[in-house]
């Protein structure tokens, strides 16, 4: 095991822990393939599923593997008009698991995201009967400000450049604190407590994952 191996396993311990305490679970992973067998353990055959758009959960290969399970999948991909995205959403709320991934996670167990239209950070707060986050070690900071800081300045630049965004970000690799419309940071929200014990799930996997 290598050092930085030791380091994401222990300060994976310590949130954890802190999670507990917030009502929410947390697991840790050492590799992609292990978080996957461990998503796929917690949702049972002929559940619901839908997710947020998250380059994490491609690269672990978990939408992948839960597209060959006896799952209902509900892909806001699927949405061909916007009735069908709004029928598409109203499924989602009421769907048994919604995966997704944080921009950020404090040690002390908070969740950091920031988002466009919010529909991501919406069902993480209220709905789908339970949620399952997958976030790579690169995602942990010390505090919301460093988390903050972390979504505007390492993780929404390389987004603005996927979703062909024209934001000062995706010009210059730096937040501009831009209020136009195509920005992607308009909703922040930070989870500090899950009111309904367990229903949020926190899977960290030892290695570097998403943005």
């Amino acid at each position: 095991m290598t050092p930085k191996q030791m380091y994401f396993e222990n300060v994976s311990k310590t949130i954890i822990k802190n999670l507990k305490k917030r009502q929410m679970e947390g697991y840790y992973c050492s590799s992609s393939s292990e978080a996957r067998q461990k998503v796929l353990s917690l949702i049972p055959d002929g559940s619901s599923v839908s997710w947020g758009g998250s380059e994490t959960l491609k690269e672990t290969g978990i939408l992948g593997a839960l597209k060959e399970r006896d799952v209902k999948i509900i892909d806001r991909a699927d949405a061909q008009s916007k009735e069908q995205r709004k029928e598409l959403y109203a499924n989602v709320v009421g769907c048994d698991f919604f995966l997704m991934s944080t921009n950020a996670i404090t040690v002390d167990g908070e969740l950091v995201n920031i988002d466009n239209t919010g529909n991501r950070v919406a069902f993480l707060c209220f709905g789908p009967e339970q949620v399952i986050v997958v976030a790579g070690m690169n995602k942990i900071v010390v505090d919301e400000e460093a988390g903050l800081k972390r979504v505007q300045n390492i993780a929404s630049p390389p987004n603005t450049v996927r979703l062909n965004r024209k934001t000062p970000c995706a010009a210059t690799g730096v937040c501009g604190n831009c209020l136009t419309p195509e920005t992607i940071c308009a909703q922040k929200v930070v989870t500090r407590f899950s009111p309904v014990p367990g229903r949020i799930k926190v899977i960290l996997v030892g290695e570097e994952l998403g943005f």
